[in-house]
């Protein structure tokens, strides 16, 4: 490699550095210009690192964990969630449910005693004081390593979950590789994902467990994908008590296991995540965490995009927002969807797998009534074994959506969100295109 080369792939990796690093410790959410600038010059350096064919695989492997350490000592500052985490971990170290158990009421108590209490709940917001926890127990687990490693300091326990958080990375990098390799890729399709601002930023930054899920997944189709589906099941249950959403792809995996390991390996994946909450087991839990999760449906609204256009349809005639009668049909819109790519698409091979769970989520979240920025990392690992290419187009452009938080009072643009989603929906209409192959058949 020439001197000249090798000054331009050090400099965009030094640049990037400082980059996070301002990001990490001198931008608040709410400076959106600011922030804007930041995330397309960090994308540019991505870009350049990524498309550069000199560059190997260590070097690239390296470059991400630093990336991750530029915010080892800082508080996330564009998220909150994890003052809830930290309550959450602390108050299982008490022995105390955070599923029947609501922030605000167990502040109120003068018997209760938690270090850092009313800090934790004024900086959690009034949305999640409110509202019991909706993390699955695995996660919960996670979150009282950190009560228990660091029961007297926020940083503390913000480091514990950075430090997990990029150890899952780093596990994800281990067996992404390799299941690249068996599937005759080539290995450096991953860092699209891991190089990725987007997931750098929200998952090691803002310490959303997303990557976690990630991890046990990607572990749990390189299982499957060398016939290790007992094994395959277990870890593919781990990553559902982090985070729920790979239940979505558990029908899709009919065709390549056939019928009955379809239903062991369900069975797996569901016994072990009710064994999770057998010991949070009361007469509220299921109700509560129904509940919970329901919120999603039909009181959360974000960044959305076919549920705009609906609610915008239906407020036109009705003059009421119209979340609670369509957010009750969006379950019904994603089920009908894997169910037409579980029984009337090939999936067979461990890609086609990966196609359709890809689709599958994408369609969960172009119906959705919220879509979180760091949702869409789920879709950028997934792509990285397909040949779809508008989750990258999407972890740049949903930058947009942060504009909401540059107002006094919260409030989105909807021409923002209007340019957002026109972009996605054009590189993913074009890529569907050229899935329609022989015979009019659409091939996943």
């Amino acid at each position: 490699m020439i001197l000249y080369e090798k000054i331009k792939i050090y400099g965009c990796l030094i640049l990037s550095i400082l980059l996070y690093v301002f990001v990490s410790f001198g931008l608040d959410r709410s400076d959106f210009y600011v922030l804007f600038s930041c995330y397309t010059f960090l994308f540019f350096f991505y870009y350049k690192l990524i498309q550069n064919p000199e560059i190997n695989f260590k070097f690239l492997a390296i470059s991400s964990i630093i990336l991750r350490l530029s915010f080892a000592w800082s508080l996330p500052n564009s998220s909150q969630d994890f003052y809830r985490f930290i309550w959450d971990g602390r108050l299982l170290l008490q022995g105390i449910n955070p599923y029947i158990n609501l922030p605000i009421d167990l502040i109120a108590n003068a018997n209760f005693k938690m270090n850092q209490a009313a800090d934790l709940v004024s900086k959690m917001g009034s949305l999640s004081a409110n509202h019991f926890s909706n993390y699955p127990p695995i996660n919960q687990l996670f979150f009282a390593i950190a009560g228990f490693l660091s029961n007297n300091s926020i940083l503390g326990s913000v480091v514990i979950f950075r430090a997990i958080i990029i150890l899952a990375d780093i596990g994800t990098l281990y067996f992404g590789r390799k299941l690249l390799q068996n599937l005759g890729l080539n290995p450096n399709q991953l860092f699209w994902y891991l190089l990725n601002p987007l997931v750098i930023l929200e998952l090691s930054g803002s310490l959303h467990f997303e990557g976690v899920m990630l991890f046990f997944l990607v572990w749990s189709l390189y299982l499957l994908h060398n016939e290790k589906w007992k094994t395959a099941a277990f870890i593919f249950g781990i990553s559902v008590g982090v985070k729920l959403i790979p239940l979505l792809f558990l029908p899709l995996l009919f065709q390549k296991l056939k019928f009955k390991k379809t239903v062991v390996f369900s069975s797996i994946v569901i016994g072990l995540n009710i064994a999770t909450f057998l010991p949070f087991l009361s007469h509220k839990l299921v109700t509560n965490y129904s509940q919970t999760i329901g919120l999603y449906f039909t009181n959360f609204e974000f960044n959305a995009s076919l549920y705009y256009i609906a609610r915008t349809i239906g407020y036109s005639f009705r003059g009421y927002n119209e979340i609670h009668i369509i957010g009750k049909y969006i379950p019904l819109v994603v089920i009908l969807f894997v169910a037409f790519l579980t029984f009337f698409t090939k999936v067979k091979t461990t890609i086609e797998l990966f196609n359709a769970f890809l689709l599958a989520i994408t369609i969960y979240y172009f119906t959705a009534t919220t879509v979180h920025p760091w949702y869409i990392t789920t879709l950028l690992l997934l792509t990285v074994f397909t040949k779809f290419k508008y989750p990258f187009y999407w972890s740049y452009v949903l930058i947009l959506s942060y504009f909401a938080y540059s107002n006094v009072v919260f409030k989105e643009n909807m021409i923002l969100i209007f340019i957002e989603y026109f972009v996605v929906f054009i590189v993913f209409g074009y890529g569907i295109k050229q899935r329609f192959l022989q015979k009019n058949k659409f091939i996943v």
